[in-house]
């Protein structure tokens, strides 16, 4: 074995490469592209009425005590194509983000080997014929070269910061996929079970209607009414029973699409019982508008986008920066030749090995790319423009939503409270009427009247009670509920602590 030391070849005009060095780094000194500031301040307080009650928004479906909700929920986080979907996306941009980390800090260079074998026979010599030798020869390398950029200005650690922000801003995509979610389990749920309240109110007008058609046909049959007023009986009846069947499917529909977004739909409907109960939707939670910056995982994600963004801008600007690259490396050859008959002597083989390492370093100066490095910087700087704009869009729209969704909300709770009072003096002056119909005191006309009034009002009432849970919902989905940002999660489900600056990654 030999050790030999290869000296890299010195560069031609050591004066120029300084020349050329200093000049780059004048050339990026003088390049620092001004970066957005976006636009994120929020109002002290929304001018919707202020809220009271202190909310778990981290798991807002308790909020309605409604075990029922819960446990739909908390199957589909856990079973819903949506939530794997989203799960699946996170293990792909941690995958993604292993690769960059081994890209920036580790190099790429492969060991390479390489082996021949090599026949030669002796057509003709002349001359020296005694040093020509024919015959097999065999030669084999491997060879380990390594470049290793010196980071001197921080480029890799401009890389890892993107790198960081990216998987951010997919971390906290997995998080707003799972809130929006549990959203719309909620929402789907308190839909089903309006349907399951107006399908109640059907039967039971259906049975009120019934009950007045066959008053009608008794007194049609004793002569005290005109027929004509048992024939409007029964036509009520019917509309009410082709009601009854209307909502009997919407029903279904509904709950097999409940099914399906929790990640059930292969079950049985009789699985999935609706109560036809709708309780009060929970008063409007005590939040400011401060809070969405750091609750809302869609404002945390333009965040981590616009950060990439800029990190991306100052990569660019680096490029203008010499490149510094040490390069070592370490080879072993093997060669066999035949050897050459001397006198006295016979053929045979001739075996060498060697080995050498080297070590150098080389700087590259983007001399000639600098126009097309500037224009690639001015890019950069529009599509952080971009990103700036984006984020800044994102805070005002997460506003718009919350103070939207809470007025609404204390809207429908008004509502709700005076529908309440007027369904209650309506079934009141129904079952008045009814009792005197049924003495013959009124007519079946104003009976019915009654009935009508009643119902709509009982119409109203569901209306608004479902709107109010369906607005509580969208207001807690609108607070930036469903999630929890500070909390450490275990590897199985997404990184601890990820912020738009530094993630922490398995």
């Amino acid at each position: 074995m030999t050790g030999e030391r290869q000296r890299p070849r010195p560069f031609r005009s050591g004066a120029s490469l300084l020349a050329l060095s200093l000049a780059g780094l004048a050339l990026a000194g003088c390049v620092n592209t001004p970066r957005p500031t976006p636009d994120t301040r929020l109002p002290a307080a929304y001018e919707a009425p202020a809220g009271a009650a202190q909310a778990d928004l981290d798991h807002w479906w308790t909020s309605f005590n409604d075990p029922q909700l819960t446990g739909l929920v908390e199957t589909a986080l856990e079973k819903a194509p949506d939530a794997r979907t989203a799960a699946a996306r996170l293990e792909e941009a941690r995958a993604v983000r292993k690769g960059q980390v081994r890209q920036i800090w580790i190099p790429g260079t492969p060991l390479t080997g390489s082996a021949s074998k090599t026949h030669t026979e002796i057509l003709d010599s002349s001359g020296a014929a005694g040093f020509t030798q024919g015959g097999d020869s065999e030669n084999y390398a491997a060879n380990f070269d390594v470049s290793w950029e010196l980071d001197l200005f921080g480029r890799k650690r401009a890389g890892m910061r993107i790198v960081d922000n990216d998987f951010a801003a997919a971390r906290f995509a997995y998080e707003g996929a799972r809130a929006s979610l549990a959203a719309n389990v909620a929402q789907s749920y308190f839909q089903a079970r309006g349907l399951a309240v107006q399908l109640d109110d059907a039967r039971q007008t259906e049975r009120i209607n019934a009950s007045l058609r066959d008053f009608a046909v008794k007194k049609a049959n004793a002569g005290l009414i005109a027929t004509s007023e048992a024939d409007r009986a029964e036509s009520d009846l019917a509309s009410t029973q082709a009601r009854v069947s209307n909502l009997e499917a919407q029903l279904d529909s509904a709950r097999r699409s409940l099914l399906i977004l929790i990640g059930r739909g292969t079950d049985p409907l009789a699985s999935l019982p609706v109560d036809a109960r709708l309780d009060l939707a929970p008063p409007v939670p005590a939040t400011i508008p401060g809070e969405l910056l750091g609750r809302r995982p869609d404002v945390r994600e333009a965040q981590a986008r616009l950060a990439s963004a800029s990190g991306t801008l100052k990569i660019n600007e680096l490029a203008l920066l010499p490149t510094f690259n040490i390069t070592p490396g370490v080879g072993l050859t093997k060669s066999v030749q035949p050897s050459f008959p001397f006198a006295g002597g016979g053929g045979g083989k001739t075996s060498t090995t060697s080995s050498a390492w080297t070590i150098g370093a080389n700087v590259s100066i983007p001399v000639l790319n600098i126009p097309a490095l500037l224009a690639d910087i001015d890019a950069q700087d529009a599509r952080t423009q971009q990103a700036a704009i984006a984020f800044e869009k994102s805070v005002q729209t997460a506003y718009g939503e919350a103070e939207n969704a809470m007025l609404q909300l204390a809207a429908d709770q008004r509502r709700v409270a005076v529908l309440t009072a007027g369904e209650a003096r309506a079934e009141r002056a129904y079952q008045a009427n009814r009792k005197g119909y049924g003495l013959g005191l009124i007519d079946l006309t104003t009976t019915l009247q009654a009935e009508q009034s009643w119902r709509l009002s009982r119409t109203a009432l569901t209306d608004a009670r479902t709107d109010a849970l369906l607005h509580a919902v969208q207001t807690y989905k609108a607070l930036g509920g469903g999630w929890t940002p500070d909390a450490v999660v275990s590897a199985q489900n997404s990184p601890q602590n990820a912020t738009p600056t530094q993630v922490s990654a398995k």
